[in-house]
């Protein structure tokens, strides 16, 4: 007899088999239900004659989300410099609902600035909110705190810029958002639906660059590293355990299923591996995550002065574009920074504005999201900032 869970789900299931057996086959009725978990569903649910017509609905493509920016977009005056379609390359696992947010926060920005248009940089400022959090710019940080956190993010922008399996840089910055105290955007070309051994070593090596640069420049390591970490350990033991990228245990799955318990399931999975196994998947683990630190590190003292120059240049501006550390890296001196008075003194969260909304527009789509990135958004994902 099921327990807890067990008996609220078999319930649950009893009552939904009970009401579709009460169709007679000559009623003229279409059930359709809606899931993001295929995996927990009951067998007795999917067989031929109830729920056995399955149609998945997946997060749209580069393609998909340039169609749907598009449909917001009209709604809104947009300026000449607005390029949808990179835009769309920045926004890798956005559903419709997040790209229709992106397009509304990116209206409330224009009008906040007084702006006749929306402007690319709305739109940029709007994604990075949408899934990262606001800006807080008036956030008082402690000076210590901001220098640890402009060499960490210094050192994850540096080694992403030198990995050519890495994805490109975007942007890297140290003003607060949510809760991460900076971050290194990375602009995906394209949707990436397989993950190669080189990107996934490239993935490695970019996480510890951020923990390195602290060692070399503030000479103590720091807790801002946990979500790397975390992120690090997933990363090498799916690739272990998973992908099949170790040569010490080749192309055999080892997952144990430790996805969460859902509604009472998997209380009883029992134990597959052996012990002797298990050293092997953790010596194997190890082994790989010590060779990309290593890689890390020496990227890291091989470029020291460049990693100097940007980390200094963060705590004078912030934030550095793309192009601002090609040129760190080219060795070529950074224009100065532009300085722009406010009106007043007010600041963005004290400023009441009623909302400005986009015309609804609805784009269904329950499909799962993989977040695996921000401070610990992911496993770090492709596209995902390096907290």
């Amino acid at each position: 007899m099921p327990t807890g869970g067990g008996q609220e789900t078999a319930q649950t299931l009893n009552a939904i088999l009970v009401e579709m057996d009460g169709f007679d086959s000559s009623d003229q009725v279409i059930v359709i239900a809606a899931t993001n978990r295929m995996d927990v569903l009951d067998p007795a649910l999917t067989r031929p004659g109830r729920f056995d017509r399955q149609i998945e609905v997946p997060l749209p493509d580069l393609k998909g989300r340039c169609e749907i920016l598009q449909i917001y977009a009209d709604k809104v005056k947009c300026g000449p410099d607005v390029d949808l379609k990179r835009l769309a390359r920045g926004t890798p696992m956005f559903s419709g609902a997040d790209l229709a947010a992106l397009v509304n926060e990116a209206a409330i920005m224009a009008t906040m600035a007084d702006k006749e248009f929306v402007e690319q940089a709305d739109l940029e400022d709007a994604r990075d909110k949408v899934r990262w959090g606001r800006a807080r710019k008036n956030r008082v940080i402690d000076e210590k705190e901001k220098e640890i956190t402009a060499y960490h993010e210094a050192g994850h922008a540096l080694v992403q810029s030198l990995l050519p399996d890495a994805d490109p840089l975007h942007k890297v910055s140290i003003i607060p958002r949510g809760s991460m105290g900076g971050a290194t955007f990375s602009l995906p070309e394209k949707d990436r639906y397989f993950y190669s051994r080189s990107y996934c070593r490239a993935l490695l090596v970019t996480l510890f660059g951020g923990r390195l640069a602290e060692e070399n420049f503030i000479g103590e390591i720091h807790g801002g590293a946990y979500a790397d970490i975390k992120s690090v350990t997933n990363i090498a033991r799916m690739m272990v355990t998973q992908l099949g990228m170790s040569e010490a245990l080749g192309p055999i799955s080892y997952d144990e299923g430790q996805e969460q318990v859902f509604l009472g399931r998997d209380y009883g999975r029992r134990r597959s591996l052996s012990e002797r196994t298990q050293q092997l998947i953790d010596d194997e683990v190890t082994r790989i995550i010590n060779e990309q630190l290593e890689r890390a590190r020496s990227l890291i003292t091989e470029h020291r002065a460049e990693t100097e120059i940007m980390g200094e240049a963060l705590l004078e501006r912030e934030t550095l574009t793309r192009d601002e550390v090609e040129m760190i890296m080219a060795g070529t001196p950074l224009p100065a920074p532009e300085i722009s008075l406010p009106d007043d003194d007010a600041s963005d969260d004290d400023v009441q504005v009623d909302e400005v909304r986009v015309d609804d527009v609805h784009v269904d789509d329950d499909g799962p999201r993989d977040e695996t990135g921000g401070n610990d958004e992911t496993e770090a994902p492709p596209g995902e900032p390096r907290p």
